[in-house]
């Protein structure tokens, strides 16, 4: 590579302060965060740009961001010889640590950090610990989650999924790690007020990076964008979480300090937050996600994904297990596409090891050491020079030989779907566990019913207004 190929990264930071304050005006009032990004790579001709990011000044660190937006520049934000993963989960701001017992949690840490293998190992070993579990609490959640989806549908003519998937999730990741209900009575019972507070919890800590929806936008910018929210705020809820996972997390706190020489309060806060904000976060997202993109592709796919279900369970003799699982090509494919297409985690960061070179498909670009580099994952994972219709929802994409190949590309887990998951990586410990529970949710969608709609009104909220009960 001549060094005359290597060209200067576009873009500009504008004036101090106030270019930080007109970029994160554009991101959240004017334009949006998707048309913020096309209006760069329009403006500059090019997927590598520099841009402020949220939240900016004045109470908030270097918004300085060099933006990846293309599948070839992309995959250096998992390239560990060349950047480091220290605090940048959530870009350049980090919220405090007083929302995780005064902790850097795992996602905070870089690989080279000794905390990182003991914390990431303990993931691993919660996961390994509890694999007997996961079909039939599975089973057990989500047919209470039908019950009373169908009962919403017979009173009101309508069932708004949101809202029950929240308990659902909370109640199967309950269960499953820590072997309580969270609405059983006894000490440190959450009722049904888990999902609230975890919510919350997690809310305060992204506000200054996401838009409520709540709030007027001007509003908004004006006050949680503006300035970090206190810890405070959610302290009493985050506390009663707390304290239920410490009363109940026995099995796996004792696992963290006899094997991984971890302390047990600091074992409990990275628990609690791989299993409420990473886990359960992810899932809220991604299951409805998951339904409405087949609700959308229609009644043909229902019919396909009804008919290999139901043959590969009935084959084992009505029995739903990780051999028949395996087997249902679509059933796979479907949420791959969905991950690709809407992946629950969109943006991904990392600083600078060294100077080095950035290439997209059309440039070489410079960047200094101690820059700071993004990437919003859905233009990447929806390159058109990687994915032929890659706007388009396509179930069928990663079926067959040809499919296979393009998973190397489907980045969700902050690394490829076809990478290894280590305690000396930043890829999702849970990586394949998550892949497995949306492959249960369709399976389990599809063995109880036919087809279904949804209100395609509705943008912010998956609202069912049919459930066709299976008909064998």
């Amino acid at each position: 590579m001549a060094f005359s190929d290597v060209k200067e990264v576009p873009g500009s930071y504008g004036l101090p302060v106030i270019g930080a304050l007109e970029d994160r005006f554009d991101y959240f009032v004017k334009e949006g965060t998707e048309p913020f990004f096309t209006n760069r790579i329009k403006k500059y001709n090019s997927t590598v740009f520099r841009v402020n990011m949220p939240p900016g000044p004045p109470f908030f660190s270097d918004p300085r961001v060099i933006m990846l937006l293309d599948a070839k520049s992309f995959p250096v934000l998992f390239d560990l010889s060349k950047v480091e993963k220290k605090d940048v989960f959530t870009g350049h701001y980090m919220p405090s640590t007083d929302f995780t017992g005064g902790y850097r949690v795992l996602p905070y840490l870089d690989p080279s950090e000794e905390n990182h293998t003991k914390l990431k190992g303990f993931c691993f070993q919660v996961l390994k610990m509890n694999a007997s579990k996961w079909f039939p609490e599975f089973d057990r959640a989500t047919g209470e989650l039908w019950t009373a989806l169908e009962s919403q549908l017979a009173q009101n003519k309508k069932a708004e999924f949101d809202s029950e998937n929240l308990q659902m999730c909370f109640n199967f990741m309950c269960r499953s790690v820590l072997d309580r209900d969270p609405a059983a009575p006894g000490p440190a019972s959450l009722g049904t007020d888990g999902p609230s507070h975890v919510r919350k919890w997690i809310g305060l800590q992204l506000a200054p990076i996401q838009s409520t929806g709540v709030l007027p936008k001007v509003l908004e910018e004006l006050t949680v964008h503006a300035a970090p929210l206190p810890f405070l705020l959610v302290r009493e809820g985050y506390d009663k979480v707390y304290d239920f996972f410490w009363t109940y997390g026995k099995r796996a706190l004792d696992a963290a300090e006899e094997q991984f020489g971890l302390k047990r309060e600091e074992a409990c806060h990275n628990f609690l937050f791989n299993i409420c904000f990473n886990t359960f976060g992810g899932m809220i997202v991604m299951f409805p996600s998951i339904v409405r993109h087949i609700a959308a592709a229609g009644k043909e796919l229902h019919a396909d994904l009804a008919q290999e279900v139901r043959g590969a369970v009935k084959e084992n003799g009505g029995k739903l297990n990780m051999r028949v699982l395996e087997s249902m090509a679509l059933v796979q494919s479907t949420v791959y596409e969905v991950l690709r297409i809407d992946p629950p985690v969109t943006f991904q960061y990392g600083r600078a090891k060294q100077d080095l070179v950035v290439e997209s498909h059309d440039g070489k670009y410079a960047v200094k050491k101690g820059e700071l580099l993004g990437g919003y994952q859905p233009f990447a994972t929806r390159d058109g020079k990687v994915f032929e219709q890659g706007e388009e929802f396509l179930p069928r994409r990663f079926m067959g030989e040809e499919g296979e190949k393009l998973l190397k590309y489907v980045w969700w887990s902050n690394g490829p779907e076809t990478g290894e998951t280590t305690v000396h990586n930043k890829q999702c410990a849970g990586k394949n566990f998550v892949v497995l529970m949306a492959r249960m949710l369709v399976a389990h969608l599809f063995l109880r019913y036919d087809s279904f709609d949804i209100d395609s009104a509705s943008d912010s909220k998956v609202v069912f207004t049919s459930l066709v009960r299976a008909t064998f």
